[in-house]
């Protein structure tokens, strides 16, 4: 009987001690695993980048996670923070643990084995392994859909943000990641990073296809801007007005919709052979 007693009691702790947690999340697919495991209850705030599910958008917004400020994090009274290791500054994230809030840290390679391993850091992170081995076989089964056979067609994704000239994804950045895993050819290959977009870049570009963001175009003013972006009508992409228009969260962060995006994205090549 006390046996029975002590596993019942047992039980109840660790139930309540998951149910207490005070949660704040900072990377847009951290939220999202954190909300398709069923554990967005624990949630109290998210950071800017949360934009998915439409449910996230009602929390307290702590910030961009790239410029954390620590007292915004605090004003939420976490016990527990879930950042992207692409969260910054680290000066932020320490101050944040020495106020006695454990920080689980989550990868931000921008691979697609990385997304199983987000799914089971996160999964741990909220009492919920068993689930996440289950998201991570559905995960598996939509990326085994795509095909990711080699396709000799050339892809710009161009990064807008308010205010700021349009960027253009080199080497080494998340965009050029997913470019090549589904096939195709990054037509920015000759430079790292994001740079400003110009017309000789786009014209000596020749892309096939253009992407942009959903946010991104809002940022631009509306997909009739695109065209109007200098050396775009010299293009294959301008010629046949080739755009794509593909979720955040998705394209740039290594989440549960990239699969998604990898079909949008392989569909248009393949309609524009």
């Amino acid at each position: 009987m006390k046996q029975w007693l002590l596993m019942i009691a047992t039980l109840i702790v660790s139930v309540s001690a998951h149910s207490v947690e005070r949660i704040v999340t900072l990377g847009g697919d951290v939220t999202e695993i954190v909300y398709k495991l069923g554990a967005q209850d624990q949630l109290v705030a998210r950071d800017s980048t949360s934009l998915h599910p439409e449910q996230a958008l009602a929390l307290p917004d702590v910030g961009y996670m790239r410029m954390l400020n620590a007292e915004g994090v605090l004003s939420m009274r976490p016990t527990l923070v879930i950042a992207s290791e692409l969260a910054k500054p680290s000066m932020a994230l320490t101050q944040i643990e020495k106020n006695g809030v454990k920080i689980i840290k989550v990868t931000g390679k921008p691979a697609l084995e990385a997304i199983p391993e987000k799914i089971t850091t996160v999964a741990n992170a909220v009492g919920k392994t068993q689930q996440g081995q289950q998201l991570v076989d559905q995960f598996n089964q939509e990326l085994a859909k795509v095909n990711t056979a080699p396709i000799n067609k050339k892809v710009l994704f161009i990064m807008s943000h308010g205010g700021v000239l349009p960027l253009a994804a080199g080497q080494q950045t998340a965009a050029d990641s997913l470019i090549k895993a589904t096939g195709a050819k990054n037509a920015m290959a000759a430079f790292n990073s994001y740079r400003p977009l110009s017309q000789e870049g786009f014209i000596s570009s020749q892309p096939d296809l253009i992407i942009f963001t959903e946010e991104g175009v809002k940022s631009l003013g509306g997909i009739d801007k695109v065209w109007q972006l200098p050396g775009i009508a010299m293009t294959p992409a301008g010629k046949n007005k080739a755009l794509l228009v593909v979720d955040d969260v998705g394209m740039l962060s290594f989440s549960l919709g990239t699969p998604k995006v990898m079909q949008q994205l392989r569909e248009a090549l393949e309609k524009s052979q």
